[in-house]
């Protein structure tokens, strides 16, 4: 036989040939198709579908106010970690309890597939960082309802609850760091005075007031260096003009005039040295003028006696006429001594204190080190306790407003709803799908087996099979026989798409009065 695709004229009346002889098996192919897909219609499962929508926001008139005096718990990462929280323990299991499973008393294991089946009935959605949507879907409309307003209910109230969690956190933490500081500080202070007290020269100021007493007697010591320069410059013009002075103007005696200025003299002692102490100047000053004066007295007592034993005369005391002008220059030599001599006294007084300014500037200098590391330390921790101090603050105002719920704050955008009619595949689609594909699988396979079986059915089958023309066909007419049986076929027939309607029409009548 030859392979070539009988024509379109051929194949129609093979067609309805086929259809006619195999009518009965057609119809019980049509019906289990029809019949099974309606089955399957009503076992398949319903699922209805709730939804709401949650907006995170912290857009309030106390967020520019407080800009700088508090952090608020912003919405960033929230709709991250609305996965966590929705899904976990403590959540799950008070939907369990929304959702009406609970009241069976299920067993750890049972909770635990519920939970599981929850989380693969919920769709979580975030279309933004800070707008989250969440679908759950279950097969009664009420319980999908149910769960997906307390999905979001539980979801807002923990989220305000980990935000008031998180502020309360961060206060504490700051203020233990306050106390944590507040002892360092007061450790670090009490070193430092303590260290001060037993450290006379670490006390502050105590190297400048140093620097500026040896800068001062240095001054000092040079200054008084060029007045005993000076005095002894004068002392020596006074002595070559007293060398060149006679000492008296006649012969006569000055031991009378040294005994009375003398006892001037060291009456003006005693006066000083009720006030002033020996190393006063002018002490100095008065104890020279005197011993120049008991000097003198004692070589003119011993002139006389060289002079009386040479059995020279001796002129009587009060015929004794002294030099005036060798008199007042010798007052002002000694007077000048005096002077250079308490210049020099001022001195060695005026280095003895600079040696010891010095050696308490180098004291100074050796404690300087501790004394800068113990302050080091203080201003290190003041300054960190007074910054924890300004955050601590911050935090209790923060803490304020997350327990106020004056900063991020949740809305429901779009509140959950009782679903009214399932979603997905539903019992209608089962239905038509089971209409279309008993009419198609049927006439499909009887297409397959017209074309594909290679029984000659028609006239051009067989003139291609043979190569022959045919002149006449002979027509089939049937028996009575036959013909009962086509009419109890045809009745099967009827009955059995008849059967299938009513079954459809009664099944869908009953889907709209929600019986089944």
């Amino acid at each position: 036989m030859s392979g070539e695709l009988m024509p379109l004229s051929g194949l129609l009346p093979a067609l309805v040939s086929e259809a006619k002889r195999r009518r009965l098996a057609i119809a019980l192919v049509f019906a289990a198709i029809a019949l099974a897909a309606l089955a399957t219609g009503l076992l398949w499962p319903r699922k209805y579908e709730a939804s709401t929508t949650i907006l995170a926001q912290e857009s309030s008139i106390i967020t520019p106010l407080m800009e700088g005096a508090a952090s608020t718990t912003g919405t960033k990462n929230r709709a991250g970690i609305a996965r966590d929280v929705i899904f976990s323990r403590k959540v799950l299991s008070e939907i369990l309890v929304a959702g009406g499973w609970m009241a069976t008393n299920p067993t750890p294991l049972e909770q635990d597939k519920l939970i599981e089946g929850i989380k693969s009935r919920t769709v979580l959605q975030t279309a933004r960082d800070n707008l989250i949507t969440i679908t759950y879907f279950d097969s009664d409309p009420r319980r999908a309802f149910l769960v997906t307003r307390q999905f979001a209910q539980l979801f807002i109230s923990e989220s305000l609850a980990s935000k008031q969690r998180e502020s309360h956190d961060a206060y504490d933490f700051i203020n233990s760091q306050v106390e944590a500081y507040r002892l360092k500080l007061t450790d670090a202070e009490d070193k430092l005075k303590a260290y001060r007290d037993a450290n006379a020269d670490a006390r502050p100021g105590s190297e400048t007031d140093t620097n500026a007493r040896i800068g001062q007697l240095r001054i000092q010591i040079e200054n008084t260096r060029m007045m005993l320069m000076e005095k002894n410059s004068q002392a020596a013009a006074i002595q070559a003009q007293l060398t060149g002075e006679s000492e008296v103007n006649a012969v006569q005696t000055v031991q009378g005039v040294a005994q009375t200025q003398m006892a001037a003299l060291q009456q003006q002692l005693d006066t000083l040295l009720l006030t002033y102490t020996d190393s006063y100047p002018d002490v100095i000053r008065l104890r020279h003028q005197i011993q120049d004066l008991r000097v003198q007295a004692q070589g003119e007592e011993a002139r006389r006696n060289t002079a009386r034993m040479a059995g020279i005369p001796i002129p009587v005391d009060n015929g004794t006429q002294m030099n005036p002008m060798y008199q007042q220059l010798r007052m002002q030599l000694a007077a000048t001594r005096s002077e250079a001599a308490a210049a020099g006294a001022r001195i060695g007084a005026s280095e003895g204190m600079l040696q010891n300014e010095l050696e308490r500037s180098r004291r100074i200098a050796n404690s300087e080190n501790v004394t800068s590391e113990l302050t080091r330390d203080y201003t290190v921790n003041r300054d960190v306790y007074q910054d924890l101090l300004k955050r601590r603050e911050s935090a209790r105002v923060s803490m304020n407003l997350d327990a106020e719920q004056r900063g991020l704050t949740f809305l429901v955008q779009n509140p959950a709803v009782m679903p009214l009619q399932p979603t997905g595949i539903r019992f209608m689609h089962f239905g038509l799908a089971g209409v279309a594909l008993s009419l198609a699988i049927p006439f499909g396979l009887l297409f397959g087996v017209t074309r594909f079986d290679p029984r000659v059915r028609s006239v051009w089958q067989l003139e291609q099979a043979t190569g022959l023309t045919v002149l006449a066909a002979i027509p089939y007419y049937p028996t009575p026989r036959d013909r009962r049986r086509d009419r109890v076929r045809n009745s099967l027939l009827g009955f059995i798409v008849a059967g299938v309607a009513i079954v459809y029409l009664v099944v869908f009548w009953l889907r709209l009065k929600g019986w089944v």
